[in-house]
């Protein structure tokens, strides 16, 4: 079980060496964080976007882009277009969002000629070492489906369950979060994740123990699940993953964890049929890095499974 990033960027240098196509890589942060996975052996890049604003960029930053492809292309809609159109295409492994907007990428994630689309739920993972908790957590979903349906949360869940899979985690603990910890008619979240408990139970979700609804604290505080008496329940203060009831409370949490505490993270997005990284443009060089690591780890799951 990989239970730091160290572990995962351990677990990178064990694997064949990947590609990203960056869309729009005109980008410092993006440029940085591409030659910071280069150098430590995550993987190669193809940039595609302005060329003559990544020279520009690239100079300033100290980038040698001569140690990657270029695909020059101004046009941002066209670089996104070509970008995903490689990955398509088996020329590169995972997808990246450089300087472009969120819906724009998107649309060229989801293009029907090109695109990455499955008939899979799209939906977003984002993976935590946090100081003073042992082990990886992963949380979903926080940005993509603002209020996940029961089938909208099965999906999150396999979604979710193979990421965690791949980072050699066999059989993750997943919680359906809910401000209690007991079915109540009249908190529909809480139905739900009770609901998502027997489907565990019966077979139709494998892979994983799922067990809710829970509050936050017995999910991942021992101490707190043995203070409320919550020792019998299968996860005990041992969550590998967070499901949350809606967007507001995943985002919620996810900032919490990255203004006021000492963390790493990387992020993800899932439901595709090759790994997409899609971070923020206020996201550190480190985010970057590290979700271009935990989307090569993917990529080799996807290869091997």
């Amino acid at each position: 079980m990989n239970k730091s990033f160290d572990d995962l960027l351990a677990k990178v240098s064990q694997v064949s060496r990947k590609k990203v196509s960056v869309a729009c890589a005109h980008d410092s942060a993006v440029l940085e964080a591409v030659e910071d996975a280069r150098v430590k052996g995550i993987a190669d890049a193809i940039l595609v976007g302005d060329k003559a604003k990544m020279e520009e960029i690239a100079k300033a930053d100290g980038v040698d882009l001569s140690n990657f492809e270029v695909i020059d292309e101004p046009d941002n809609i066209a670089a996104a277009h070509k970008a995903v159109e490689l990955v398509h295409n088996g020329k590169a492994d995972m997808y990246m969002k450089g300087l472009i907007d969120t819906k724009s990428f998107l649309k060229s994630v989801l293009d029907k000629e090109v695109g990455l689309r499955t008939e899979k739920t799209l939906s977003h993972v984002c993976v935590f070492e946090i100081k003073g908790h042992e082990g990886l957590l992963f949380l979903s979903d926080v940005a993509f489906i603002p209020y996940p349906t029961l089938e909208n949360k099965v999906a999150i869940i396999e979604n979710t369950v193979d990421i965690a899979h791949a980072c050699g985690i066999e059989n993750p603990k997943v919680a359906p979060l809910a401000a209690v910890e007991v079915v109540n008619p009249k908190m529909p979240v809480t139905v739900e994740a009770d609901e998502l408990t027997k489907m565990n139970a019966e077979g139709k979700i494998t892979g994983c123990i799922i067990d809710g609804p829970l509050s936050l604290d017995i999910a991942i505080d021992r101490e707190a699940a043995s203070h409320k008496g919550a020792n019998d329940r299968k996860i005990a203060g041992d969550a590998d993953i967070l499901l949350f009831p809606d967007i507001h409370a995943g985002n919620l949490v996810y900032k919490t964890l990255t203004h006021l505490c000492e963390c790493k993270n990387g992020n993800i997005m899932t439901g595709t049929s090759a790994p997409v990284i899609l971070t923020s443009r206020s996201d550190s060089k480190e985010v970057k890095v590290h979700s271009l690591a935990l989307a090569a780890i993917v990529a080799e799951h996807f290869k091997n499974n």
